[in-house]
């Protein structure tokens, strides 16, 4: 048998920084994301998170989930306050140490953007991962601008008018992309390995990068629980939430050789439950036309 790494599994840290014992849904698709994040990262990180389900689930004193250096923040002020923990350990001489600042896509797309922006303007070494579930699910699944389009929530109701929310998801990563940053990209939950890959990179770099990661919800998703990786790898297997890169501008995208069908990732999803086939078609020419634009962007070496 060949020697085999048991702190190491196919690339994968052994060792545990987000620890299992929290009380986050059975199946969330955040919580497996932040496990991969922190074997990326490693010991010698600072992380600051939004208020959000993890913060909820994985703090509720005397007791936590982290076994590196974190701080609860406000839903607006993840990056200001990365930013200080930034300048500060740069005043100790410690640049090394990684800072990761982690929100949602409430505190990222809506309440947090202008902090964001900041942050990425004010150029600090800091990687910023937004855990996009599409709505503000801990507070009660409310629509944020991440929300897809006809996707139902609180806010955004079903009925003979309306048909759940009524704008398209803002396109977030180009958004950050336009402050010229050197490192964008998306990734899933359902690909431990290219997460991974992506925050090492991300970490390696002199300025501030940005990883936006789809993490199914169980309750907002009205989804079973056993299905979080299934419908995560539809997401990118139907162009839902296409797998790129954003290198000093320029876009790389990983192709689907045979995308499937928008309808095979939308139909095991009680939010979406109510679509016509109309509204069907509707997603599935934006789905393709987003996708497209995006491979543009590369052919042609677009800058940003």
């Amino acid at each position: 048998m060949a020697n085999v790494d048991k702190d190491n599994v196919l690339g994968i840290p052994k060792e545990e920084l987000f620890t299992p014992g929290h009380s986050g849904c059975l199946g969330c698709g955040e919580a497996i994301v932040l496990r991969h994040i922190l074997k990326a990262a490693g010991k010698n990180t600072i992380i600051a998170q939004a208020t959000g389900c993890p913060e909820v689930y994985s703090t509720l004193y005397p007791k936590t989930a982290w076994m590196v250096p974190w701080i609860h923040v406000a839903f607006e002020n993840t990056a200001a306050v990365a930013s200080g923990v930034r300048e500060g350990l740069n005043e100790q001489g410690k640049q090394d140490t990684n800072v990761i600042a982690i929100a949602g896509d409430g505190g990222t797309f809506d309440i947090g953007f202008q902090a964001l922006s900041g942050m990425l303007e004010r150029y600090h070494k800091i990687l910023y991962i937004c855990l996009d579930n599409g709505a503000y699910e801990n507070t009660g699944v409310q629509r944020s601008s991440a929300t897809p389009k006809y996707s139902w929530t609180t806010t955004s109701p079903i009925g003979k008018k309306v048909r759940g929310k009524s704008q398209w998801k803002k396109p977030m990563p180009l958004i950050v992309a336009a402050h010229g940053i050197p490192y964008v990209a998306t990734a899933i939950t359902s690909d431990p390995h290219d997460l991974i890959k992506k925050v090492k990179k991300a970490l390696a770099i002199d300025g501030p990068s940005y990883i936006q990661v789809l993490c199914p919800c169980i309750p907002g998703w009205k989804m079973a629980s056993d299905k979080t990786i299934e419908l995560a790898d539809l997401a990118v297997k139907t162009n839902i939430h296409p797998l790129y890169e954003i290198e000093d501008g320029l876009v790389t995208v990983k192709e689907v050789s045979k995308p499937l069908p928008v309808q095979d990732y939308l139909k095991n999803q009680g939010r979406f439950k109510h679509l016509s086939e109309e509204e069907i078609k509707e997603i599935q020419a934006h789905s393709d036309a987003e996708y497209n634009k995006l491979k543009s962007f590369e052919n042609s070496k677009i800058r940003l």
